[in-house]
């Protein structure tokens, strides 16, 4: 099964709570930091609420 390396690049100052809790929810407190997650459509869809602060790679 693939995972997805997700890198926070933008801060979460001002943003919405509903995005800070999903980057939380994602393991993402700080930036530049990376978090290793599987590929399932939930990480995916938190993957794609937070597109424009994260950097997502895929690894195998």
């Amino acid at each position: 099964m693939a995972n997805l390396r997700i890198t926070l690049v933008k801060s979460l100052i001002g943003r919405p709570e509903t995005e800070r809790k999903t980057a939380r929810a994602l393991g993402l407190k700080k930036l530049h930091r990376q978090v290793v997650c599987p590929d399932t459509p939930v990480t995916r869809g938190q993957v794609q609420k937070l597109a424009h602060l994260v950097r997502v790679e895929s690894i195998e």
